[in-house]
């Protein structure tokens, strides 16, 4: 598993966030930047491991941060911009993904990195044969296909706990849940992977 990063959501940030945001309310535009620059790699992050492709993830940071920008007079706690702001790119994430389904685009193969460019989970990927790597992209197709098919929040807390290492505390602000639902999610997503994947990705 990834180890567990610091966590997002700390008074700190929070006092941060919530003078930023009073003075972008106040007509300081540069104060709307500091918390782009906040939140831009993280928001991307996010939306990448929603939406599994580079080029969705970033129109999507761009839609939130514009509609983040237009609704800031509404955000009834300038503390919980960051939880606010993420749950906007995960809503929009999860928005672009069902339009992507009914409209049968494709889903990508997974192994696109975050700057467009494909690059390899493995460096030791580059030099193996075509065999190897064509087993690695069908391993890849199951998890994804499997994924598909998780509820919405299971997929998200399983994502964003095991893949990019959230602490449990700040999934659980983002999802507006208790800190057991979020356990709970991750729980039933990996049974239910198990499932769908049946011996691909027993311990």
């Amino acid at each position: 598993m990834k180890p567990v990063n610091p966590p997002l959501f700390t008074e700190e940030s929070a006092e941060r966030d919530a003078a930023w945001v009073r003075a972008a309310l106040a007509g300081d535009t540069n104060a709307f930047g500091r918390l782009v620059e906040a939140y831009q790699k993280v928001a991307v992050s996010t939306a990448y491991r929603l939406l599994n492709n580079s080029d969705d993830a970033q129109e999507v940071v761009q839609d939130a941060f514009l509609k983040a920008y237009q609704s800031l007079g509404r955000l009834q706690d300038a503390r919980r911009f960051g939880a606010w702001f993420l749950r906007i790119v995960s809503n929009l994430s999860l928005n672009a993904r069902r339009a992507r389904r009914s409209a049968g685009r494709a889903l990508v193969d997974g192994q696109q990195g975050l700057d467009g460019v494909a690059e390899a989970a493995d460096p030791r990927q580059a030099t193996q044969g075509p065999d190897r790597r064509a087993e690695g992209r069908e391993l890849q197709a199951a998890i994804d296909a499997a994924l598909e098919k998780l509820p919405e929040k299971q997929r998200m807390a399983l994502l964003l706990f095991s893949v990019e290492g959230w602490p449990q505390k700040d999934i659980a602000e983002l999802l507006e849940c208790s800190l057991e639902t979020v356990k709970w999610n991750v729980f039933a997503a990996r049974k239910r992977l198990r499932e769908h994947l049946g011996e691909i990705i027993a311990d």
